[in-house]
């Protein structure tokens, strides 16, 4: 659906998120294998680190405003950066084939411009305060007069 703009009601529809949780998913897969997962340390770190990403970007956006948000997706941003490190010790370990650990760095890194992008994108908007304006409240009456009328149009 390139080119349609489409409100973000919840996390879950951020392009970020949905990569982060793709990738996180890749992390899980690789770290199943037999050498990977008896290094306790390596593959628990690891792991953090990528539900760490995909975490942040939830928790930002849950928060409120734009500064925690931002705040947010820096950390996120900075737990690709330690999942492209400890690629690199798996790497170097031996735990993964070279093309597919290289192909999983580029894929955070690709993760990591997105959400520097996406910081951009943010820091230009004119919109500061928090996402969630409360909603008028309305009274009893007016709920009932309100349901009434409904009632009445529907007849």
């Amino acid at each position: 659906m390139r080119g349609e703009t489409m409100a973000v009601k919840y996390f879950e529809d951020f392009q970020i998120w949905q990569e982060a949780r793709r990738l996180t998913n890749k992390i899980y897969d690789a770290t199943r294998k037999q050498a990977f997962s008896r290094d306790f340390g390596l593959c628990d770190q690891i792991r953090r680190a990528s539900v760490s990403v995909m975490s942040n970007i939830a928790e930002g956006y849950e928060r409120g405003g734009n500064q925690e948000f931002l705040q947010f997706l820096s950390i996120a941003k900075g737990s690709c950066g330690e999942v492209r490190c400890q690629l690199y010790v798996t790497l170097d370990q031996g735990y993964l084939e070279r093309n597919q650990c290289e192909a999983i760095i580029d894929q955070f890194k690709k993760l990591s411009i997105m959400i520097s992008n996406f910081m951009r994108y943010i820091k230009g908007t004119p919109y500061k305060g928090t996402k969630y304006k409360p909603l008028p409240q309305k009274s009893v009456k007016e709920e009932i007069e309100e349901l009434m009328k409904d009632t009445v149009s529907t007849v």
